[in-house]
């Protein structure tokens, strides 16, 4: 039987151009090509999954990667169809990069007859066969709870604080790290320690889920260049009238780091168009054309940070010493 020599990739459709950037990023590492596994993930005609593994995967080590963004559905049953083809198929272990954890933001009840779609996607990828999960900053820290497997959560904020410091070098002493609500005040604390710059927060009231009635913010932001940091970016309605409620309130400039940028519907229209300077996202979503041709959109690579993870839980080392500076900052050099 092969024993776990190398570590072996396989992906969905959901975010081939980061899969393959893992790739190449572990062959750097491993001195070695690293590429895919093939495989084809399609479609019947009424739109069923259909996977098919070309190689042979009995005793291989297995990391699929597969964000469940956009179509989540879709993705997610990639993910599921993929795990078992391996399963059945004798795969020694199947570990789950998933960049983006789709359906995190339900991950409690807040009114009567609601479901919890956090927990219910944990058990799914329990039952199809996975064992390990790899992904980066759940919409709550608390989600690994779900799981009953060891779940490895990336975190962008150190990713990040290289980029800020590369981008604003000279200039930290004008930078104010703003959280988008007093839910993301831990996320944007980590961040401001990172680069050594006060915290501020923007408290947000809510009338209904994507509108916000009210928004306050807590701090003196005047004079200073605003960051705004947050794990996900929707139709960013909140963002952007955020930014504004920053720029009412005296700050010179805003800009906003966001992990996962969803960006659905008028999102990069209302970008475009707003006061922020420049939006900062990961690829953990495939970028669309919009989001790519827009000027004050910005997009970080996750392929080096990835690739050394999956590395890691390999060889059976500490994922955790990606979240240093000393650490990452070699794997990101000349990059960032």
């Amino acid at each position: 039987m092969p024993s776990l020599d190398e570590p072996k990739l396989i992906s969905g459709n959901a975010n081939l151009p980061l899969a393959k950037g893992i790739a190449r990023r572990m062959s750097m590492y491993r001195g070695m090509s690293v590429g895919l596994v093939d495989a084809r993930v399609e479609r019947f005609n009424d739109q069923e999954v259909f996977v098919e593994v070309y190689e042979n995967v009995r005793g291989e080590d297995m990391f699929i990667i597969q964000p469940t963004s956009n179509p989540a559905n879709d993705n997610l049953m990639e993910l599921l169809i993929m795990s078992d083809a391996l399963r059945r198929s004798s795969a020694a272990r199947i570990t789950a990069v998933i960049p983006y954890f789709g359906y995190a933001r339900q991950d409690r009840r807040t009114k009567a007859r609601t479901p919890i779609t956090a927990k219910l996607v944990a058990n799914m990828i329990a039952e199809a066969g996975i064992e390990r999960v790899l992904t980066m900053d759940l919409h709550a820290a608390q989600i690994q709870g779900f799981f009953d497997m060891p779940v490895d959560n990336l975190y962008a904020s150190p990713i990040f604080a290289l980029d800020i410091l590369n981008q604003f070098k000279g200039e930290t002493g004008d930078l104010m790290v703003v959280s988008p609500d007093v839910g993301g005040v831990a996320r944007a604390r980590e961040l401001a320690k990172r680069i050594n710059a006060p915290l501020s927060i923007v408290d947000k009231r809510r009338e209904k889920p994507g509108e916000v009635a009210e928004m306050t913010v807590i701090g003196d932001v005047s004079g200073k260049k605003c960051i705004i940091v947050d794990d996900i970016c929707d139709t960013a309605g909140t963002l952007c009238k955020a930014a504004e409620v920053l720029i009412a309130h005296g700050a010179t400039e805003v800009h906003s780091y966001i992990t996962h940028g969803v960006l659905s519907g008028p999102a990069v229209e209302r970008i475009t168009n707003s006061v922020m300077k420049s939006l900062v996202i990961t690829d953990s979503i495939q970028p669309t054309g919009p989001v790519g041709d827009a000027k004050n959109i910005r997009t970080v690579p996750t392929a080096p940070m990835f690739a050394q993870a999956i590395l890691n839980i390999w060889n059976g080392t500490s994922v955790s010493s990606l979240f240093e500076t000393d650490t990452l900052g070699p794997i990101y050099e000349g990059i960032l």
